[in-house]
């Protein structure tokens, strides 16, 4: 799984990009975003809503965990480190039903 934060454009689908196109697949599931032509080598997109139920399936249950990435809220700040951490933090939490806990250092 990967994912970026910013706004709809080339400069933040460039560096998601860098990782997906390592993967091994044989095409790409879209919303038919008009940058992606710009990445995704021709015949490799398939631009369908039905394929991309899954893809906002996993946006919602994201946003349900979260609320920091609900459109509006008063709940949290709008810092984008704290909100790269938490994506991470509840990724990891999603994946392996664990909670990653420093080290702490007994006295």
């Amino acid at each position: 799984m990967a994912w970026a934060i910013g706004e709809r454009s080339s400069r933040t689908f460039q560096p998601l990009w860098k990782i997906a196109s390592q993967w091994d697949c044989y095409f790409y599931v879209t919303d038919g975003w008009k940058v992606y032509p710009k990445f995704i080598p021709d015949g490799d997109q398939i631009v369908s809503k039905i394929y991309m139920t899954r893809v906002e399936g996993e946006n919602t249950r994201l946003r349900h965990y979260l609320a920091r990435l609900h459109r509006k809220t008063l709940c949290y700040s709008k810092s984008l480190v704290m909100l790269k951490h938490s994506i991470r933090l509840l990724i990891h939490y999603l994946r392996w039903n664990d909670v990653p806990v420093p080290y702490r250092f007994i006295a």
